[in-house]
């Protein structure tokens, strides 16, 4: 029997968490391949329309991650984020959709390590929710 393996799509910004990405990789820390990084500008950017779109493209978690409130490179992009993210969740319980497969988390430029154990905590977390109710029929 093969072990579930989630599809997670990660919205970082450009400043700070995919910066922090790139470090890790470059330091050559062990990273879950799981996730797919998608790098923005502004972790600001991310909408709900984008979080959606993810959901029914077939991800069974979604990661934002930006920069620490106060450090972010466009004043409130990361505060925008928050606001969504978290106004997002209820409606992601009533259609089905366990909120917990949608995380926010803030990782600043330096904090390679952070970003290969949020990756890794959030990997472990989908794991365990298992595959998305919308893509049950995926084998």
């Amino acid at each position: 029997m093969n072990e579930f393996e989630p599809k997670i799509i990660g919205f970082f910004c450009n400043w700070c968490s995919y910066s922090a990405a790139d470090l890790a990789g470059v330091s050559r820390l062990k990273c879950s391949p799981n996730v797919h990084i998608i790098r923005l500008m502004c972790s600001g950017r991310v909408n709900e329309h984008l979080i959606l779109k993810a959901f029914t493209a077939g991800a069974d978690g979604v990661l934002v991650c930006g920069c620490h409130p106060g450090e972010c490179h466009y004043t409130k992009g990361n505060l925008n984020a928050r606001r969504r993210v978290v106004g997002l969740k209820p409606f992601l319980k009533a259609v089905g959709i366990n909120s917990e497969r949608v995380r926010l988390e803030w990782i600043g430029a330096s904090e390679a390590t952070k970003v290969v154990e949020t990756i890794k905590s959030f990997t472990q977390a989908i794991k365990n929710l298992g595959p998305s109710p919308l893509n049950r029929r995926r084998k």
